[in-house]
């Protein structure tokens, strides 16, 4: 088989160029890989009680490694997936020997670059391309680099990169036809290339313009992806854009549930984090631009407000059905329009009050609302009603002489009753009712976490 990209000169690239990491004793590197295995199994706990997902598939331990390793991971993680992919999309036909000896270095190359960056930036991923159902990898220069920067917690710090770790590690293993489907559509995406010259040599130029107005004005948004694909492989993207969208969402509403609970530091490790991304230089946003870092932002953002608007319709339970197939994942356009995702898979007969919070059958009694004083006297009539009715029925089957003698006996004792003044009595004061106990003041959702990595 053709090798159309040398990987290992793209991994060897990628260990030459990587930064090194900050600088620690060797007992100080030993004291971050064991915290980071202990919060990993940590996070799982809080993710599981969470999210309500249990692993089907066992997978890995999490593995921490440094810069050049997780490089080195991803290398040979595209290499299983796109190798193959790219020789059945040339139909076999083996390129000249200068493409093989020349253009398949510069392509490692290239690809070696890239990932040297990326190896400086990334805190954690879950590796799905080199096993199955994939690895979690934890990046330790990198976290200890920004734990420092930001002046935060180390403990906090690390456990709030875990939960976001973990949870895409939990969708992977709970729901392990997720892989399959991302390969697919990644399949899907590559087969619908277009071999034409002339119309990629278009969509080249098209980016090129896009890249040198990025370098113009920064705050232009623009994706190389988008700008080189063909008609058919916009539809394979917009069904992968949804589902990495959806992830990255639900990682982020995880963490936005779990953390404040047993992140102390949460609010102050979200604001510095935020302050220290919004701070690149103009350079920096361009080559986060083109490599779709920035892209990876958004889908943060989107995918959370996505998550917590459906999570607020239908509770969990309503959510994670969007789990069970392909179908339920949502669309491009549902992303923007949650109540059309819950239509579509829930229906429209769902309520969201009843998932979200179940009334029990039979509440008890709240012993701080007051006494209810007009039930308890229309109790009481009926019950001296009940005692009149029974003492009239024994009268009806008394004797009749006893009944003329009870006559005559009434009659006497209204005749005295009418010579005397009646003292009027006097009503007992009511107790006050006791005021109702103040309800509690709802809290407010917690505002969402700056993104904890560009996985």
């Amino acid at each position: 088989m053709a090798q159309f990209v040398d990987w290992d000169l793209a991994a060897a690239t990628a260990g030459t160029l990587s930064k090194a990491g900050p600088k620690v004793t060797y007992a100080e590197a030993a004291d971050v890989v064991a915290q980071l295995r202990e919060l990993t199994e940590l996070a799982a706990d809080h993710v599981r009680d969470f999210t309500r997902l249990e692993a089907k598939v066992t997978h890995p331990p999490v593995r921490v490694v440094d810069r050049a390793d997780w490089a080195a991971v991803n290398v040979q993680g595209l290499d299983q997936v796109f190798t193959p992919l790219v020789s059945r999309l040339t139909e076999g036909r083996e390129p000249g020997p200068l493409a093989q000896a020349v253009g398949s270095r510069i392509a490692g190359v290239q690809a070696g670059t890239v990932l040297a960056y990326l190896s400086g930036k990334v805190l954690g991923q879950y590796e799905v391309f080199s096993s199955d159902p994939g690895q979690l990898l934890l990046v330790a220069p990198n976290i200890v680099d920004v734990e420092r920067k930001l002046d935060a917690d180390p403990r906090d710090f690390r456990l709030w990169v875990c939960l976001h770790e973990v949870t895409h590690r939990t969708q992977f293993t709970a729901v392990p036809w997720l892989r399959g489907q991302f390969f697919a559509e990644v399949e899907a995406f590559v087969n619908a290339a277009q071999a034409d010259s002339e119309q990629l040599v278009e969509r080249l130029r098209r980016a090129l313009e896009a890249v040198a107005g990025s370098i113009r004005d920064p705050r232009q948004p623009f994706n190389v992806l988008e700008l080189v694909q063909s008609p058919a492989q916009r539809e394979v993207l917009d069904r992968l854009t949804a589902m990495m969208t959806l992830l990255e969402g639900h990682a982020e509403y995880v963490m936005d549930g779990v953390g404040p609970s047993v992140v102390p530091s949460v609010d102050e490790i979200r604001a510095k984090f935020n302050q220290r991304r919004e701070s690149g230089n103009p350079l920096e946003r361009v080559i986060r631009k083109l490599l779709g870092v920035d892209v990876k932002l958004r889908q943060y953002a989107e995918g959370r407000k996505f998550v917590h608007a459906v999570v607020e319709r239908v509770g969990m339970d309503g959510f994670n059905q969007i789990w069970s197939s392909a179908e339920t994942l949502p669309r491009k356009p549902e992303l923007s329009d949650p109540d059309a995702w819950v239509e579509r898979v829930i229906g429209t007969g769902s309520s969201p009050a009843a998932v979200v919070t179940p009334v029990p059958e039979q509440p008890a009694a709240d012993p701080a609302a007051p006494e209810e004083p007009g039930p308890k006297k229309t109790a009481a009539k009926k019950t001296v009603a009940k005692k009149t009715v029974a003492k009239k029925t024994v009268a009806k089957k008394a004797a009749p002489a006893k009944a003329t003698k009870a006559a005559k006996a009434t009659k006497a004792t209204k005749a005295t009753k009418a010579t005397k003044k009646a003292p009027v009595k006097k009503a007992a004061p009511q107790q006050p009712a006791p005021e109702p106990a103040p309800e509690a003041a709802p809290k407010a959702a917690p505002e969402s976490p700056a993104e904890p990595t560009e996985d």
